[in-house]
């Protein structure tokens, strides 16, 4: 090994140690001591409810675990946005699994929270996937009702897709394992199935504070709507549990006893490492935005046994196609690379930058794939397309158009992988969160803007140079300087992964050697949803 893959290794394992810092402090969800206020309830947490519930030592991935990081500090911050969702294992079948975190200011609603249960309930519309909803809410976060309550992809939007899960038969039980309020209360009774756990679980429309308020009426929240209320007076919900884990263990029963799923059928054989080193990856991917690399190498540290069947090698360089093999699972790869590479003309191509002999290659190994029913992953690291009037005269745009058009009508089912750079165009191109993958994430490693932080704050510095001239401010070198880094420091924080992450805009943050894992787990969720409808690019410049 020389000397750069050792830097590299070093910095790559430095992100690496950092995002698994921050991860077990979102785990902590309200901190500490809210966590022993809720075992002295005798109630378990959000994370632990799950844990309990998965199969023990099963697969699980965690969607937006970083959910809200850094948002919301004038209101305390909201943590992984409230509430845990992750995919895994409960009685043998793959299930969504979304959990109020009842140590976020009592497991109330904010807006991100509610884009993050929204993405839960996508996931599992998308696979058919039965979901969990492990209830324990306070309700909408009052402060911030306006960005939460009236819109389309707010807060009403999750009770729609109740409905919409229902006529599509998936499978959707919810207990009730704490406060369940207001509108909230209409989520566990629009499930299939509705647990209640006794003394600690709770269900009604306005609290006993409200009913005095509005009516006069003076009544306990036990008698108004506990347990036996709601078991034996109104028959609102169907199990009535002791405590926490005896909610979990009827949930695994009722799970248990759900029948087979309709498969897509996509081709899996028996699972295979790879057979070069996986965590070469550490050293193989630089440290530097612009530095070169080989993406074949790391193509070959993910998949089964380093097989890697490469589709017209010697055309289109700058993307790199071809079929592999995921935890057994067949898989079209479309990857940039980030190397400088020699045209068909002899021409020398840019790394990372979409050329259109590139985007003409990617479109048609994009439809062989739906040809063949196989699965598409992305591997992102993109600057975007080639720009000058050689690449528009040579049709960069009808080129590029044609990429997007085939990533946008693709029927089988898409997963990005954000390895590194995802700017502008490229991050369309290359499948970005516009272009529904079934899960995009990203490794510490990744960056996504319009374009980098360099070149951003270039433009933006001399932008508001010119403003500062018009006002008649002397603009020297120093203060320039000064300016640039100002600008740049804004802007980086901004390309940041975990700014992406907090939004939504990726489902986590991942170690690159959990990416096997997600592929897999993605594409088994896939599965349990047979494609209907046939691929059509529609109409396309030739």
């Amino acid at each position: 090994m020389d000397i750069n893959f050792n830097k590299n290794e070093d910095h790559n394992k430095l992100l690496l140690s950092e995002m698994k810092r921050r991860l077990a402090k979102v785990k902590l969800g309200g901190g500490e001591k809210r966590i022993a206020k809720l075992h002295s309830q005798g109630k378990m947490t959000a994370r632990e409810r799950i844990d309990y519930l998965l199969d023990k030592d099963s697969k699980s991935i965690e969607i937006g675990a970083f959910v809200g990081d850094d948002m919301y500090k004038e209101h305390g911050g909201c943590p992984s946005g409230g509430v845990v969702v992750k995919i895994g294992y409960v009685s043998g079948k793959q299930c969504v699994v979304v959990a109020n975190d009842a140590t976020v200011k009592a497991g109330a609603w904010f807006p991100i929270t509610a884009k993050k249960n929204l993405r839960a309930q996508e996931i599992a519309m998308e696979n058919k996937l039965p979901i969990i909803y492990l209830v324990d809410s306070a309700g909408v976060y009052l402060p911030l009702q306006d960005e939460i309550f009236p819109d389309k992809e707010h807060f009403g939007r999750i009770f729609r897709n109740n409905a919409i899960m229902s006529s599509m038969g998936i499978t959707q039980i919810a207990a009730v394992m704490g406060s369940c309020v207001a509108g909230g209360a209409y989520l566990p009774i629009m499930s299939d199935e509705a647990l209640i756990v006794d003394k600690t679980g709770s269900i009604f429309l306005a609290g006993s504070y409200l009913v005095k308020a509005a009516i006069g009426e003076s009544i306990d929240n036990e008698a108004l709507g506990g347990a036996t209320t709601h078991c034996e007076i109104s028959g609102v919900t169907d199990y009535k549990s002791k405590d926490d884990k005896d909610a979990l263990d009827t949930i695994k029963n009722v799970v248990d006893k759900i029948g087979d799923y309709d498969k897509a059928g996509f081709s899996r054989t028996k699972p295979e490492k790879p057979a070069l080193e996986e965590k070469e990856i550490y050293g193989i991917l630089p440290k530097a935005r612009n530095e070169q690399y080989d993406m074949m190498g790391i193509i070959k540290r993910m998949v089964d046994n380093s097989d890697f069947e490469e589709y017209k090698a010697g055309y289109g360089q700058t993307i790199i196609t071809g079929y592999a093999r995921i935890d057994g699972w067949a898989v079209g790869i479309v990857a940039n690379q980030r190397k400088v590479v020699k045209s068909k003309k002899g021409e020398m191509q840019f790394g990372g930058v979409i050329y259109s002999d590139s985007a003409d290659k990617a479109t048609r190994f994009i439809a062989n794939c739906n040809q063949k029913k196989i699965p598409l992953v992305f591997l992102q690291d993109v600057t975007g397309f080639m720009v000058g009037s050689k690449s528009e005269h040579g049709g960069i745009i009808k080129d590029g158009a044609k990429m997007v058009n085939a990533v946008s009508n693709s029927v089988v089912p898409k997963f990005t992988v954000v390895v590194g750079n995802s700017y502008g165009a490229g991050n369309y191109a290359m499948c970005g969160k516009a272009y529904d993958p079934r899960f995009m994430f990203a490794w510490p490693s990744a960056e996504l803007a319009v374009m980098g932080g360099t070149q951003a704050a270039k433009v933006l510095m001399q932008i508001e140079a010119s403003s500062l001239k018009a006002k008649g401010e002397e603009i020297n070198a120093e203060k320039e300087a000064e300016l640039f880094e100002k600008i740049k420091k804004r802007y980086d924080a901004q390309v940041s992964p975990y700014y992406a992450a907090s939004r939504l805009w990726t489902d986590g943050i991942i170690d690159p050697l959990d990416t096997r894992k997600w592929i897999s787990m993605g594409i088994e969720a896939a599965d349990h949803a047979p494609i209907e409808k046939p691929f059509n690019l529609g109409v396309i410049q030739v």
